[in-house]
């Protein structure tokens, strides 16, 4: 007989595999004389599913359970000297290893005391008296925190440039410093190239640092934020009755980075006619002020920068070709932050180190779905943008780990997190149609509100004022 023909014995189907329950969370609620009104209740609520707590009125004993750990969370009732027990609290907890989330319970839960308390570090402010779902509702924001994986934050070494720092480890950078190397030396005109926000300033001064002008002076201009009929006085100075308000004899831009260097942002902005007599300067070394009759010579090395498709604005009459080819010596492009990698990783770090220095706080990790949507934002506005965001979240963050509640809530809630490019209905397509979407989100989200959406998008209220005029926003 063949055994492989023979009936097999009807069993019950395997049992499904059930996860293991969640460890409990384990609760100290401390009560200060004298005791906040609903502290009674608080004491007498059954317990929740999944909580494990215990009550007490002493708080020394409380400090010395606490610092045997095992605890998650530490639940202050405060009635008088809010802010003050709150910071003695505070401190306290960073003496214990693994130290608990702090909550506090209080009379009234104000906006100020809310803000302060956010700065000391404390999870959450509630308002007394305590009701069951309230608390639950806490506790499970500090279950939700606790359950995502944690990253350590990585070594950062930066590159000194001046006040500033340079930051990167990808192929891409690498490139742009080698490049830096190269022509910081000479005295060659560099056009640099890139989005905003990308460090394009930043660039320019290494070039000057990293040469024989390094002594000098470096004198930034940032063409597009500076009225055209301004701008001529501002870069060759004025004569003494040169024009109406002109009182006294100016030295421009030019005169004043003699020796050194003159770094001209957004140089696309610039007008044909001033164009032409830039030409001069940086082709003869020799200005002549407004209202003037003699050159003066001048010693400048010119950068330059923009993040306009110059050859595309030659075509159009827009820029002078001359001007172009006199500028681009050498040209150096600048990535955006999404093609750069794990200098995402990098340059958050060191933000986090950067402002958690400026408001007394220290970070160890971030959390992988932190991360994972810092890496699924677009970026328009660059390094910029990401600096303000990780200042905004480092304010927001109540212990050493970055996490996703500290990022702006419509990266939760909208087509980042849910992945809105998973589709090919909803595919990126160009850079500058991303770039467009982005800009009408942030638009949208600040009401059409200018300086706050380009504080949020990291660039020059002008830059975005004409991003939203060539996208017709």
């Amino acid at each position: 007989m063949n055994t492989t023909d023979a009936p097999r014995a009807a069993g019950p189907p395997p049992a499904a595999a059930v996860p293991p329950p969640a460890p409990a969370l384990r609760v100290m609620a401390v009560g200060e004389n004298p005791l906040p009104l609903g502290w009674a209740e608080l004491a007498r609520q059954p317990p929740l599913d999944g909580v494990r707590l215990e009550s007490t009125t002493d708080p020394v004993g409380a400090l010395r359970s606490l610092s045997q750990g095992g605890w998650d969370v530490l639940l202050v009732g405060l009635s008088a000297e809010m802010e003050e027990r709150l910071a003695w609290w505070s401190e306290m907890l960073h003496r214990i290893p693994r130290r608990p989330r702090l909550m506090a319970l209080v009379p009234a839960a104000s906006i100020g005391l809310a803000l302060r308390a956010a700065r000391l570090g404390v999870f959450e402010v509630l308002s007394a008296p305590l009701g069951r779902e309230q608390f639950r509702t806490a506790l499970e924001r500090v279950r939700a925190s606790g359950d995502q994986v944690t990253l350590p934050l990585p070594d950062v070494i930066p590159t000194p440039i001046g006040s500033q720092q340079m930051i990167s480890s990808s192929p891409a950078m690498l490139e742009v410093f080698r490049t830096i190397a190269k022509v910081a030396p000479s005295t060659a005109t560099v056009l640099v190239l890139g989005d905003s926000g990308t460090g394009k300033e930043l660039v320019a001064r290494a070039i000057q640092l990293h040469g024989p002008r390094a002594d000098g002076p470096f004198v930034a201009v940032n063409c597009a934020a500076i009225p055209d009929n301004l701008l001529e006085s501002e870069l060759f100075g004025h004569e003494k009755g040169a024009f109406t308000g002109a009182i006294a004899t100016r030295r421009g831009r030019f005169e004043r980075a003699h020796g050194g260097t003159l770094f001209l942002d957004e140089i696309a902005d610039m007008s044909l006619g001033l164009q032409a007599k830039m030409l001069r300067a940086v082709q003869e070394q020799e200005i002549e002020r407004v209202g003037g009759t003699e050159p003066i010579p001048v010693d400048v090395r010119v950068v330059a920068a923009t993040n306009r498709d110059l050859p595309a604005m030659i075509t159009q009459g827009r820029f002078r070709e001359d001007l172009y080819y006199r500028l681009a010596v050498v040209t150096i492009q600048l990535p955006p932050l999404t093609a750069r990698g794990d200098d995402l990783l990098l340059l958050t770090t060191h933000f986090l180190r950067e402002f958690g220095q400026r408001y007394g706080k220290c970070f160890s990790g971030i959390s992988e779905q932190a991360l994972r949507l810092l890496r699924a934002h677009q970026w328009v506005g660059n390094v910029r943008e990401l600096r303000n965001v990780i200042e905004r979240a480092t304010l927001l963050a109540d212990d050493e780990v970055l996490r996703a509640e500290h990022l702006p809530e419509q990266w939760r809630t909208g087509a980042e997190a849910a992945g809105e490019w998973a589709s090919p209905e909803h595919a990126p397509g160009t850079l500058r149609e991303v770039e467009a979407r982005h800009i009408a989100r942030v638009l949208l989200q600040t009401g059409r509100q200018i300086s706050e959406a380009a504080r949020l998008l990291g660039v020059h209220r002008n830059t975005l004022a004409r991003k939203i005029r060539e996208y017709d926003l």
